[in-house]
């Protein structure tokens, strides 16, 4: 009922190796697993308060070891496995109202960060995550958020002579399954985002870098399925009213490589198995507006690339080739809501190649049976 809070404060001058820091705020948590066996989970877990982790880092003069943060903030977080045995879940997952953020804060544009830098922040209101080995992975999973979810990154730097990458995610309500060695899998998954805000911002800057990337993701709701071996059935339910935004902006006077890419979502849910059968029913509404945008600039240097993806609804499956795989598929997508998708770069001196690209789609379904490579 209450709020979760989680805060660091960096002040470091001339480190000579590594600099890691972990920040995390988060709910209402569960996790249990099964071998050679059966068991039964049936959860309900419900957040009323905010959940904000923050991360500010002050970095004076040189940080010769690499940098690396990380910045989490959750209000439900469900985790299930089953080692040769039988998992069946019936989870519920609420976060009402309130906020859940994850903010990181590189202060000062002095910063020299000799090895590069890894930094990541990720806001999620309810997650699920399920695995297996050799099992079966059955039950219902339900989710639903009506917070504003919000993941921010920002870095203001001087100079880093190595590869640099920072990211933020926000998403609403995500479920993650994964098995392999002749598992199976049947499931139910229903969600429901009705907040304010999805948004996860990125801006990544520097005097002169050598490779240096901005990234920035932000769903409303999210199901992967992914197996190695048996069948895999998935029924998924989706719907989305809240605003999705992603922004991700990288800047460098002096560069090698720079990145900025930004993908935003209404519904997205992702089906693969390497093995014969695959079973999906799928029904996607989103009402919101997404929105992407992925902006660079820079003076001189080498290679540009920037990236814009926006989608209402998405939905992908596919069976293995090799194996007579078989697909069947029964999809329903309605997208009610603006899907905006846009880049901007600027290069006031030269560059060598500059590759830039934007994608907007209303709704997106994909279907296929192929190799699992080697």
């Amino acid at each position: 009922m209450g709020d979760v809070v989680a805060g660091q404060t960096l002040n470091v001058v001339d480190a000579e190796e590594q600099v890691t820091v972990s920040t995390s705020a988060r709910g209402n948590s569960f996790s249990g697993a099964v071998e050679n066996g059966s068991i039964t989970v049936d959860s309900t877990q419900e957040m009323h308060g905010d959940a904000l982790a923050t991360t500010t880092m002050t970095l004076g003069g040189d940080t010769a070891g690499r940098l690396t943060a990380t910045t989490q903030a959750g209000g439900n977080y469900l985790a299930a496995g089953a080692y040769g045995a039988d998992l069946r879940v019936d989870a519920s997952q609420l976060v009402t109202d309130g906020e859940i953020a994850a903010n990181s804060t590189i202060t000062n544009d002095s910063a020299r960060l000799l090895a590069g830098a890894t930094v990541d922040t990720s806001a999620i209101g309810n997650t699920a995550a399920l695995g297996g080995d050799g099992s079966t992975v059955s039950g219902v999973i339900s989710q639903g958020s009506s917070a504003t979810i919000r993941s921010s990154n920002l870095a203001s730097t001087q100079y880093i002579p190595a590869q640099a990458a920072f990211s933020s995610q926000a998403i609403a309500n995500a479920v993650a399954v994964n098995s392999d060695a002749a598992s199976n899998q049947s499931l139910y998954v229903r969600q429901r985002s009705t907040g304010d805000l999805i948004e996860a911002g990125t801006s990544a800057n520097a005097g002169n870098a050598w490779d240096l990337a901005g990234r920035a993701r932000a769903n409303a709701n999210q199901a992967v399925f992914q197996n190695q071996g048996g069948a895999l059935i998935a029924e998924t339910d989706q719907a989305n009213a809240a605003r999705v935004r992603a922004t991700a902006i990288t800047t460098s006077y002096d560069f090698g490589a720079a990145e900025a890419y930004a993908r935003a979502a209404g519904n997205e849910v992702s089906v693969g198995n390497n093995d014969v059968y695959v079973e999906i029913d799928n029904t996607q509404f989103n009402s919101g507006g997404v929105d992407s945008t992925a902006t660079f600039s820079g003076t001189n240097g080498y290679d540009v690339y920037v990236g814009a993806d926006a989608v209402g609804n998405s939905v992908t499956g596919y069976a293995c080739s090799e194996c007579a795989g078989y697909l069947t598929a029964t999809n329903v997508q309605t997208n009610n809501g603006s899907v905006t998708a846009s880049a901007h770069t600027t290069v006031a001196g030269s560059a060598r190649a500059v590759i830039t690209g934007t994608n907007a789609v209303g709704n997106a379904a994909t279907f296929y049976v192929s190799s699992p490579g080697p």
